[in-house]
């Protein structure tokens, strides 16, 4: 999430009431989660096992809970419940604004753009030539759907990242202030979920097509010209090249990158990254022959059995 203006580490610091370490005139210029931070971001870490992951970093402000080293060029801002502090600034930032029309007056919608009755539209919305948006569906708030878009009957595009923090008396949610980008010609089924990104953009790439009850995770990239069929089941964070093609009830893993080209046959699990240009099946995922003869020797397991 990048800030209307910028700030100095010393005005973020005071917005949460701590102290900080680097020079008082350092420029936050935006809030991020670490897997889409840029130069300029700021970033949270709580554990001491991914201080150097956050450190070293793109982010140049690391909200820490302990004083450490400051890398050059960068600030610290020490605080007891970095989870909590970077939560109350995504929503000082970001807060959520309660609504009571089904389409919100600061939502722009080009006039060739087609919207059905019983859809719900959220604040700072953007749709775009051409585009169909049928009955029951949530276009949450700060969406972009470009043109030729469809968004299928009762989807739901832009809710809540499914991102928590295990605390002793429970979950708590991190407040997500990103958004979903629906590119020019894509196609969402029906009773589909694309949740927005935590603090970036979940995107679904040009030319895509989704088909019905898919979910797509928080900050998931879609590339050019995918096929998702039914019940394909993406966490957040995911990244998809162009042309891949994930065939019913597949799911995947966090943080997983899919190479240009890939297939991926039905009910298989992905849980580590795939090399574009090859066919997969099989959970745990791997190449389809590998599989295949993996499956034929099992077969052969009782009779080897038998001879022992």
């Amino acid at each position: 999430m990048k800030l209307e203006r910028n700030y100095t580490v010393k005005e973020i610091a005071a917005l949460i009431g701590c102290d900080f370490v680097g020079d008082e005139n350092h420029i936050v210029s935006g809030i991020n989660e670490i897997h889409k931070v840029e130069n300029g971001d700021l970033v949270f870490v709580d554990h001491p096992k991914y201080y150097q992951k956050a450190l070293n970093c793109a982010a140049t402000t690391v909200l820490i809970d302990q004083e450490v080293e400051c890398p050059e060029g960068k600030a610290l801002i020490v605080s007891k419940f970095p989870f909590d502090d970077y939560n109350k600034l995504t929503r000082h930032f970001s807060p959520n604004v309660t609504q009571s029309k089904a389409i919100s007056d600061s939502s722009e919608i080009h006039k060739d753009a087609i919207i059905y009755p019983n859809v719900f539209i959220g604040h700072n919305v953007k749709i775009g030539s051409g585009s169909v948006i049928y009955p029951g569906a949530v276009i949450g708030d700060n969406t972009i759907i470009e043109d030729d878009v469809i968004v299928g009957p009762n989807s739901v595009i832009g809710h809540y990242a499914f991102y928590y923090k295990k605390k002793s008396d429970g979950f708590d949610r991190m407040h997500s202030c990103g958004n979903v980008i629906l590119r020019n010609k894509s196609e969402i089924g029906a009773l589909c979920t694309i949740d927005a990104g935590v603090s970036g953009s979940t995107i679904i790439g040009e030319g895509t097509k989704i088909d019905n009850q898919v979910h797509v995770g928080h900050d998931t990239v879609l590339g050019k010209k995918c096929l998702l069929a039914a019940n394909v089941g993406l966490a957040g964070c995911v990244t998809i090249e162009d042309n891949v093609t994930l065939w019913g009830q597949v799911g995947c893993a966090s943080d997983v990158v899919i190479g240009e080209g890939a297939i991926v046959l039905a009910q298989s699990g992905i849980g580590k990254s795939l090399v574009g240009g090859k066919t997969y099946f099989g959970s745990p995922c791997g190449e389809v022959k590998t599989k295949f003869r993996e499956m034929a020797a099992l077969r052969k397991l009782p009779e080897i059995l038998e001879k022992i």
